[in-house]
């Protein structure tokens, strides 16, 4: 199937806690992530939340990478949206899940944007 991207959904569990409440931190390993998997960042813009936990994105040319962390629960949800055949978001994933010290992850692919339907769609 042709697709316009992809959109990976991946929960990472019982990670360091300190790790992923610390907003350099996390925009370090966001950044690295997306390099290693070949994307081109933008921009990144993260926000700690009052008492603990993240939220973040990096506007990749390609797409974009988010994450939202709560170190209570030792669990950190990210989303890798990609385009072109070039990014391994795969790669990102693996690099997170090590960075964060993640004892589980589970991840989900979404194909988005089906070009057959979408160009079946737009030629009416």
């Amino acid at each position: 199937m042709k697709v316009l991207g992809n959109h990976i959904l991946v929960e990472y569990y019982k990670c360091d806690k300190k790790k992923i409440n610390d907003c350099l931190f996390i925009e370090k390993s966001l950044i690295e992530a997306a390099k290693a998997s070949g994307a081109q960042i933008v921009e990144t813009k993260l926000h700690h939340f009052s008492p603990q936990g993240i939220s973040g994105i990096v506007i990749l040319k390609e797409s974009h990478i988010t994450i939202h962390t709560w170190p209570e629960y030792a669990y950190a949800a990210v989303d890798i949206f990609t385009c072109g055949s070039h990014i391994q978001p795969k790669i990102a994933c693996e690099y997170l899940s090590e960075s964060f010290d993640a004892q589980e992850s589970i991840s989900i692919k979404v194909p988005r944007g089906d070009k057959k339907k979408f160009l079946s769609k737009t030629q009416k």
